[in-house]
């Protein structure tokens, strides 16, 4: 089932058929140590995860992030409810940096939080080093609001992990100073 479509992408709910794109993506250390996922990632871990995920609900969305050309599965992104606010991640096979497909995958999943969940703020984190993740908060407009202490698994330590908040408003000031609109208008939900 589709559920968001950006020009080159499609996010889509998680199937078992996506074990081995998982893994591929997530069993990468590169990708592992800006994430707290089980290291090294392996089948049973995908399983786990995915057969948790196979529908989404209006308290937790997970999406399969899917190349459209091709069907391979390049990364995930989620939106969970906690506390009142949704929050989450996007991650990114390695293999796949460097081409666009990050934003891509930050600009729908805001899009659909704003004018699908209707909510006003979404909240993320990540690693003090990760620094294109850190470039990609700013790029669409999140605003650093704390710190706090997560292990990861893939580092076997403690890191600091920043959190930010994107405000809707911010969010669409930010793809408009970018020249990122054209991005957001060809999203389908």
């Amino acid at each position: 089932m589709k559920y968001i479509e950006t020009d080159r992408l499609i996010l889509r709910n998680w199937t078992l058929n996506d074990v081995k794109d998982q893994v591929e993506g997530l069993g990468n250390f590169e990708t592992a140590k800006n994430l707290t996922v089980p290291f090294p990632y392996r089948e049973e871990n995908s399983i786990e995860y995915i057969s948790k995920h196979l529908k989404n609900n209006v308290n937790s969305y997970a999406f399969a992030v899917e190349l459209k050309e091709n069907g391979k599965v390049i990364g995930g992104t989620s939106l969970d409810l906690i506390d009142g606010v949704y929050g989450g991640g996007v991650w990114l096979n390695e293999n796949f940096t460097g081409r666009g497909y990050g934003t891509e995958i930050w600009i729908a999943r805001a899009k659909f939080a704003f004018e699908v969940l209707g909510v006003d703020k979404l909240e993320n984190g990540y690693f003090e080093f990760n620094e294109r993740s850190r470039h990609m908060h700013e790029k669409v407009g999140h605003k650093t609001i704390s710190n706090s202490v997560k292990y990861c698994p893939a580092l076997k330590r403690n890191v600091v992990e920043i959190w930010t908040r994107l405000i809707r408003e911010d969010f669409y000031k930010a793809l408009n100073l970018a020249n990122l609109m054209e991005i957001y208008n060809k999203i389908k939900i």
